[in-house]
């Protein structure tokens, strides 16, 4: 479940029943579980991962019986530069390294600078469409360079 703190505490509290039901039903090596009225063949391999967001407007904090079903994990921020800079290569972006260098710092800055409404968003998302969005500029443009041969492009 991504971001499984967005859900509304007396969702997470009823959903916690059903893991712990299929985690109970593992843990004896049952068959099948039983699940809001069905019975439903149980796979052993299994595995429940949710990702939250803890401190973020509009999440919930998650009930007792439900975080004593999880283990916790904690993550580092990721590394925006490297991760932009891979992304550019795979766009077909040649200078991507020095590219990653100034788009990082610029969304950092946006960021930072300016006014903390709801509707900006400079994270990593945001980072990966408007990088997603350069490639797709790139690739018409190389189209229409490849359509009409005075068409000159710098590379």
């Amino acid at each position: 479940f991504d971001e499984f703190n967005r859900l509304e505490e007396r969702i997470l509290s009823a959903v916690s029943q059903q893991i712990l039901t299929i985690q109970t039903a593992v843990r004896k090596g049952a068959p099948e579980v039983e699940l809001i009225g069905r019975s439903l063949t149980l796979n052993h391999n299994i595995g429940i991962f949710v990702t939250m967001n803890p401190g973020y407007a509009g999440r919930s904090n998650l009930p007792d019986n439900l975080k004593q079903l999880f283990r916790s994990v904690a993550m580092n921020k990721p590394d925006s530069e490297l991760i932009a800079q891979i992304m550019l290569y795979s766009q077909g972006f040649r200078t991507a390294k020095d590219l990653a260098k100034k788009v990082v710092p610029l969304f950092r800055l946006c960021s930072d600078q300016l006014s903390p409404c709801s509707h900006y968003d400079f994270g990593l998302r945001a980072l990966k469409s408007v990088l997603i969005g350069a490639g797709n500029m790139k690739r018409k443009i190389m189209a229409m360079a490849a359509a009409d041969e005075s068409y000159q492009i710098k590379d």
